[in-house]
């Protein structure tokens, strides 16, 4: 008898799979496939990452416990260890990178009119990376170090919705300012990053393309102030002021003047000295452009907390690309239900949730509104406390 859908394919119905399907197309993936598609090997990964699955065996034996409901959630073939093992190797792993880009744009769209909590209208994004340490004798194509191997995944965030909308991966070698080089620069868009960042020949770039930076200054800049302007100090703002800069490849490199703005936070009780290009905006707002930077720290953080991309179901650097892949557009898709269902809760909560019920047949809006509540209820309860 017919209960309705399994909350899984619920969720899966929110994913364009005619998107999905063209970039099967695209690469061939299903070349020479009879049997266990890119679309049973993607819904395969992805109920992994939504249950927090460990191991190929660990995915094999749940699958296979909850066989009969295989069709319903949209795989139309046994998931074995060995065929999930050979797809992640062997299957282009742009397959997925393209899909998961797809998802990135709806996902942009969807937030494009998030409040970002700042009387700014621009597009901002944050800028940084993050190391996922390997064996080097299980990853020998990652080196990083002589005895460590490392894959490092490069992101550029909309703060709008906290969305990636540039992710590479690449090995541990690769220093973070290389990848500037591979962003298209964004007309009126602020671009927020460490002092990692720091070469003024590729922000140079970045002025000529019309964006805006804001970056923290190194310690050892070398400048000189053309003209100050007033700053309220109760704000913690120390000098708002004009410069040029005076190295000699530096000035080179960056012929323009540039705005350095000193800010100190009394929470952490550090000074930081921000250099942009932007002379229209206040001082103030420029310091809580860059204090919304670490927007993008706490999204590495999620993704290692919650998603399998610490620990790999295969070796090859097909494999472990794949795997992330797949596990942002399962990040991506989690923000497109949040928003599209008017959810409240954290995507935390909803990803808690989607683990301990991918099998059963609740309506999804109502089991994420239920939480919701319950959550409400759970926040302002009037029951006493027993450890008085």
């Amino acid at each position: 008898m017919y209960t309705g859908k399994l909350v899984f394919s619920q969720a899966m119905e929110h994913l364009p799979f005619h998107t999905f399907r063209r970039c099967v197309q695209r690469y061939q993936g299903n070349r020479h496939m009879k049997r266990f598609s890119c679309q049973d090997q993607y819904r395969s990964m992805a109920f992994a990452q939504l249950t927090y699955r460990e191991s190929l065996r660990d995915i094999e034996a749940c699958l296979k416990a909850q066989s009969s409901k295989l069709y319903h959630m949209g795989i139309r073939s046994a998931v074995a260890r060995s065929t999930l093992a050979e797809a992640n190797e062997k299957r282009d792993w742009r397959i997925y990178a393209d899909f998961a880009q797809s998802l990135i744009q709806t996902a942009r769209r969807l937030y494009a009119d998030e409040d970002l909590g700042l009387d700014l209208n621009n597009t901002v994004y944050a800028l940084d990376a993050t190391t996922i340490d390997l064996c080097l004798s299980v990853f020998p194509w990652a080196q990083f170090r002589t005895t460590k191997a490392a894959v490092k995944l490069h992101t550029l965030l909309d703060l709008r919705g906290n969305i990636p909308s540039f992710i590479h991966i690449s090995d541990g070698r690769l220093h973070d300012v290389n990848v500037l080089d591979l962003l298209l620069p964004e007309p009126g868009a602020f671009y927020v990053m460490d002092r990692g960042y720091t070469d003024f020949e590729r922000l140079y770039q970045l002025q000529q393309a019309s964006a805006f930076f804001v970056i923290r200054a190194k310690t050892n800049l070398q400048v000189r102030r053309l003209y100050s302007r007033p700053v309220d100090k109760e704000t913690g703002l120390r000098c708002d002021q004009t410069v040029v800069l005076t190295g000699f490849y530096s000035a080179q490199h960056y012929p323009e003047k540039l705005r350095r703005i000193k800010f100190y936070d009394a929470t952490t009780d550090k000074r930081l000295v921000f250099l942009t290009n932007n002379f229209s905006l206040p001082a103030l707002t420029i310091a809580e452009l860059y204090r919304y930077r670490w927007q993008v720290e706490l999204f590495f953080k999620w993704i290692k907390q919650h998603l399998r991309i610490k620990s790999f179901f295969g070796t090859s650097e097909n494999a472990v690309k794949t795997q992330v892949w797949i596990a942002v557009s399962v990040y991506v898709l989690v923000a497109i239900i949040k928003k599209r269902l008017d959810i409240k809760a954290s995507l935390h909560s909803i990803l808690q949730i989607l683990s301990l019920t991918v099998f059963e047949t609740t309506p999804i809006h109502q089991l994420l509104t239920g939480c919701e509540q319950s959550m409400n209820e759970t926040k302002f309860s009037n029951q006493l406390n027993l450890f008085n």
